[in-house]
């Protein structure tokens, strides 16, 4: 067991964890080794699994499904939220254990961290950039445990009791929303731009939210800051440690991240690396060997000279607009899903000069519609298969079939990345080049 982690520590102390996701499973696990008492809360009973029922009966929680109400929160001391459960939703119910802390899992976790932290946050990019710090830490030989709002929580790595020798985390707006005492060695705001409008109250709750990464930070810390934003942030006190303003420079290059948004990435990581150790050198050898996540950016292939990419992790208008900025050829757009807020309208520039065709499907043709119909070619079909093959039809020697839906994918799938593995699938069983053999290639 870590140092910082002592079995009876919050003994006699009444904990509540709000949501049955895996930070707060995680959460609960850590609560309960400290010794606190854990009443789980779950509103939706289908995220209630059975592995999980039979591990909370074995760990002693008191778990309650259904909806919440003051008595579930009566007594605690201590509440933790769920990423995307709003403290401001649950008004009434807090109000029954006014001295509680209401705190994110990453904050919990955080107090019994004592490794330096490097932390990503922004509107987009931030996985990419997560992968890209630890490939560069892990390069120049260093111990690197990787998680927070990507993989692993935070709580699970102070469980396992195996330090690292510098834990990168991504984090969201929605877990940074709850912060108090979290403090990254190195905090890397990349990016800001509307998200999550149909989360947090309005853009300033958002932006604060993000800027919650510097709050705690203390003289010899680093808090890295987009020169985007200089003029907006202009005035704000963000960090008590050093604040350096990047930009995207041509010093590094990745074959397999394209685009001026990702060489913006790849300046962030090499900084955000520089304090412990990581040379420009090595920087530059780490990003040739880089490969990103899939669903972002992701090239699948080429079929017929049309090439096939997947950048279904583009849940947002501003990652849209990133990715379009990444082709010199003609893109065949694919998007559409849950909207979340942004200004269709003024991407038609962008659109008129690059977009060859749109293809709508599922869910808020309505607000494609109204922003660019009649300004550029646009069709509507129900599934993405449908939409593909329409696409797919259109296409000619040299076009990109681009899947980037500025949207949440809960409409027709279960997340992002089953939206991905679909278009994947549909490329697959797309026909054959002319010559009778594929031509997709990884």
């Amino acid at each position: 067991m870590r140092d910082m982690l002592h079995a009876g520590q919050l003994s006699g102390h009444q904990s509540v964890v709000v949501g049955a996701g895996a930070s707060g499973r995680a959460a609960a696990r850590l609560l309960s080794r400290l010794g606190a008492s854990v009443r789980f809360l779950e509103k939706n009973a289908a995220s209630v699994t059975d592995a999980f029922r039979a591990e909370a009966v074995e760990a002693g929680y008191d778990l309650r499904v259904g909806d919440h109400g003051p008595a579930d929160f009566a007594g605690a001391d201590l509440v933790v939220l769920s990423p995307g459960i709003r403290a401001a939703s649950l008004t009434d119910c807090l109000a029954a254990c006014p001295g509680a802390q209401v705190v994110s899992e990453l904050e919990l976790a955080s107090w019994f961290t004592a490794e330096p932290i490097v932390a990503v946050t922004g509107s987009n990019g931030k996985t990419t950039t997560v992968m890209l710090i630890s490939h560069l830490l892990e390069a120049a030989g260093r111990k690197v445990f990787t998680g927070g709002n990507i993989g692993t929580p935070l709580s699970e790595y102070v469980l396992a009791g195996d330090p690292a020798d510098v834990v990168v985390l991504e984090v969201s707006s929605f877990q940074l929303q709850l912060v108090r005492t979290f403090r990254p060695r190195v905090g890397v705001l990349l990016n800001f731009s509307p998200n999550h409008l149909d989360w947090h109250a309005d853009l300033d709750e958002y932006l604060d939210a993000k800027l919650n990464l510097f709050k705690a930070q203390r003289p010899g810390d680093l808090a890295l800051v987009p020169e985007e934003l200089r003029e907006t942030l202009a005035g704000r006190t963000l960090s008590k440690g050093e604040v350096v303003w990047f930009a995207p420079s041509g010093r590094f290059h990745c074959p397999r991240l394209a685009g001026l948004h990702n060489r913006q990435n790849m300046e962030a990581a090499y900084l955000a690396c520089q304090p412990f150790g990581v040379t420009e050198e090595t920087a530059k050898a780490a990003f040739e060997s880089f490969a990103p996540a899939p669903h972002r950016l992701q090239i699948i292939g080429e079929k017929r000279g049309v090439l096939f990419v997947d950048d279904s992790k583009a849940t947002t208008v501003a990652a849209m607009e990133a990715a379009l900025k990444s082709f010199d050829r003609p893109v065949r757009l694919l998007c559409g899903g849950v909207w979340k807020g942004g200004d269709l309208a003024a991407l038609l520039p962008l659109l008129k000069g690059k977009v060859a065709s749109v293809g709508l499907f599922g869910a808020s043709r309505e607000i494609f519609e109204a922003a660019w119909a009649g300004q550029v070619p646009l069709f509507y079909e129900p599934t993405q298969k449908a939409a593909v093959t329409r696409l797919f039809a259109e296409a000619v020697p040299g076009d990109v079939i681009l899947l980037s839906p500025a949207t949440a994918s809960f409409d027709l799938y279960d997340s992002y990345k089953a939206r991905g593995r679909d278009f994947q699938e549909i490329f697959a069983g797309l026909p054959m080049g002319p010559a009778g053999q594929a031509e997709g290639r990884p």
